[in-house]
């Protein structure tokens, strides 16, 4: 099933300069070359101008207020740069600003000394491209020839090429000592010269990137960002980028820069344990000392990584005081601690929003309970066999499908259209029979005695694994460690922390079932009973409006209408089978088994029906998560809030009501001028997955805060409150550089 929300990869501007700050590109190899965008030529006119011609690329143009020239020989002066007026707009990025396409000529007055035979001005503009990027103020120093006689009473006007800026590696390698370039011989050198980029694999999940600027050069700190190319199952974390030097650049202001090789550790996140070859593309820019600047260079690498374990360990630090005591290692010692939070996380998952839909089963089960101990201790046994088998089941599906590379997370059953449309169906009919319109009894051969109005084996175990089922989307305190624990341990460690959980979400029954002080506080069995029933189906068509809910966010109104009508034939079917128990022949009862083979069949209709549903909405002031985004803000100093959540997900909707929706929190976000970040784990979506993975979520609800200062993530727990999002995003806010 493809993902609901797909990984962005827009990227953010260049830079915009002094007065827009300095804001990101998009992937520069989108961009023609600075210099093939804008082609400058400079001409000296008679008597005493000089004139500096662009011509503008189709699709690209140039601001006028960023236009200037300035006259760097000691025998010469300038006046103002004369400029001719531009298209007026209002710019996304400068407000009202003058603009140009096409061609545009700017002459300088100039004054020149007697016997100069050439004039060396600095010249810096700035434009953009349609496709919403824009360049880096561009800086040219260039040397004009004049011809003989220049000034007041000269005549005759020579031309010269402006040499291009260093934009690439073949612009570059003429810059040595061509007349007319931008630098005389040896005052800059080649990119490939200036900034040297090597990768080596540190271990098998970690790399190691060196960046070295040549003497006199630097690079920008927050302009450094690495990504894999064409490396499936395979991602990079955020770089662990070494603090820079506090720098006043011409360009960008007050930045951070080294001037020095830095070596930049950035964790590698694995699906698989294979040898693998891997291309690792840097983006970075840096200038000379002089304020000559490169544009935005991009640079490929191959680097062999080794076989080994994913990144999960080597990022167990984010995923939470729990599996931080857990360790990496997946030795006896890192058991035992998972397998006690596990039990404790199994035993709080009772009282989760997502376990309250089978308290039905619950409640009649507790009742049924003290018929007498005997009976309560086969309940409690039934009851814990279904659980753990499910536990084991899922676990199981889990391991296995992680195992093959694929990247899977608790919770996931509730992402497949046909389970959610299922388990509406079977809750719908559990509150018919709750509420008398049929019963489930002997006759249907193997089904075994009723799964609410009796509590023999088969009902008990049943009423297990639903609990299981339905409440497992869910995930408690403590289970977080004891699943990130189990997501990269040996299978059969695994498997007992999976058992764990079940032990402890079926540990209450055992306790009634085991301790008869216990059962003997249960009210005894009675009349109302039934009126208990009766009441009790409610919450179960309720849980069925949840699922038909979900199963609408995945598939469209128009899947939603078909299950209604499978809904209703199920009721008919039903009724007309209760109608007809005690009829003899088969003939009668053929109709009901119809009606409910029909039904299903209407059932499978909605579920093939193709996906109309547009997942979340993200509201205003939030945007859908994308680790290429991520990574941008980040690099930006902005603060981030990432929230993972689901439309299946119960506590994650409990939170948004309770805080995440709330005008003091959108007054937060405004106030700490966080970036609040939004993933839809609805349906299967593989970033979403590796996201969870490196902070050991065993699902959703996963809440992330991201400081200013370009520091590791901090998860916060999965309950939340005003108090501890103002103190989270608070403390982020005030890292910044």
């Amino acid at each position: 099933m493809n993902a609901r929300i797909r990984a962005a990869s827009v990227a953010m501007l260049a830079a915009l300069g002094l007065f827009a700050g300095p804001v990101r590109a998009v992937d520069p190899n989108d961009l023609l070359p600075v210099d093939e965008a804008y082609v400058l030529k400079a001409t000296a006119q008679a008597p005493d101008g000089l004139a500096f011609t662009w011509t503008i690329a189709k699709g690209y143009y140039l601001y006028r207020h960023r236009f200037s020239a300035e006259v760097l020989d000691a025998g010469a002066s300038a006046g103002a740069l004369q400029i001719p007026a531009g298209d007026k707009h209002h710019d996304q990025f400068f407000g009202d600003v003058e603009t140009y396409r096409g061609m545009v000529t700017a002459t300088l007055p100039a004054v020149i000394a007697p016997g100069l035979a050439s004039v060396k001005v600095k010249v810096k503009y700035q434009g953009c491209a349609d496709i919403g990027v824009c360049y880096p103020p561009q800086t040219r120093v260039l040397t004009i020839a004049l011809p003989a006689g220049f000034g007041p009473v000269g005549a005759a006007s020579a031309a010269t090429d402006a040499a291009p800026a260093p934009s690439g590696g073949d612009a570059l390698s003429a810059l040595a000592g061509k007349t007319g370039n931008v630098l005389a011989a040896g005052e800059a050198l080649p990119e490939d010269q200036a900034f040297k980029y090597e990768v080596i694999a540190n271990s098998p999940s970690q790399l190691l990137v060196r960046l070295t600027p040549a003497p006199n050069y630097y690079l920008y700190r927050d302009k450094t960002r690495f990504r894999l190319l064409d490396a499936q199952g395979l991602s990079l974390d955020a770089p662990a980028l070494p603090p820079g030097k506090s720098f006043h650049d011409e360009h960008f202001g007050d930045v951070a820069v080294w001037f020095n090789q830095v070596e930049i550790p950035v964790p590698v996140i694995r699906q698989d344990a294979s040898a693998r070859s891997l291309r690792v593309e840097a983006s970075f820019q840096g200038c000379l000392t002089d304020g000559l600047c490169y544009p935005p260079m991009t640079r490929v690498v191959t680097v062999e990584l080794p076989a080994g374990a994913g990144a999960a360990a080597t990022t167990a630090a984010a995923s939470g005081a729990a599996a931080d005591a857990l360790g990496t290692s997946t030795g006896f010692a890192g058991l035992l601690p998972a397998l006690l939070l596990a039990l404790l996380g199994g035993l709080i998952l009772n009282l989760m929003p997502c376990v309250l839909p089978v308290l039905s089963f619950k409640a009649l089960g507790l009742a049924q309970a003290s018929r007498s101990h005997a009976h309560a201790r086969a309940h409690a046994l039934w009851y814990t066999a279904g659980v753990l088998a499910t536990f084991a089941l899922i676990g199981g599906a889990v391991l296995g499908l992680r195992g093959a590379g694929q990247a899977l997370g608790w919770g996931f059953q509730l992402q497949q259209p046909w389970l959610v449309a299922t388990l509406a169906l079977l809750m719908f009919a559990i509150g018919l029979s709750l509420s008398g319109l049929f019963q489930v009894g002997a006759s249907w051969a193997g089904v075994g005695q009723s799964l609410a109005e009796k509590s023999g084996a088969a009902g008990d175990f049943f009423t297990g694994v639903l609990a299981v089922v339905v409440a497992s989307p869910c995930t408690a305190p403590f289970m977080a460690g004891a699943l990130g624990y189990a997501f990269t341990a040996p299978t059969v460690a695994a498997m007992g922390v999976f058992l764990m959980l079940g032990l402890g979400l079926a540990l209450p029954f055992l306790l009634i079932g085991f301790v008869p002080a216990l059962a003997a506080r249960l009210p005894r069995p009675g009349a109302w009973m039934d009126t208990l029933k009766l009441w009790l189906a409610y919450p179960m068509y309720l849980t069925a409006v949840w699922l038909l809910w979900v199963f609408g966010k995945q598939r469209g109104m128009d899947a939603v209408a078909l299950l209604l009508i499978a809904a209703v034939l199920l009721a008919l079917g039903l009724w007309w089978f209760e109608r007809q128990r005690f009829v003899q022949g088969i003939a009668r009862k053929a109709l009901a088994w119809l009606l409910i083979a029909l039904a299903l069949g209407v059932g499978v209709v909605a579920v093939r029906a193709p996906s109309k549903a547009p997942g979340i909405a993200i509201a205003e002031g939030r945007v859908a998560f994308s680790r290429a985004r991520l990574e941008q803000l980040r690099a930006a100093h902005v603060p981030v809030f990432i929230d993972m959540t689901a439309d299946w997900c119960i506590t994650c909707k409990v939170n948004e009501k309770a805080v995440l929706d709330t005008d003091a929190f959108r007054a937060l976000l405004t106030l700490t001028h966080t970036t609040y970040m939004v993933g839809d784990w609805t349906n299967e979506d593989p970033a979403i997955s590796a996201f969870l993975d490196q902070y050991h979520s065993p699902g959703v609800p996963l809440y992330v805060v991201y400081p200013a200062d370009g520091g590791p993530g901090r998860r916060l727990p999965q309950v939340l409150s005003q108090a501890t999002m103002r103190e989270a995003l608070e403390t982020a806010a005030a890292k910044a550089p």
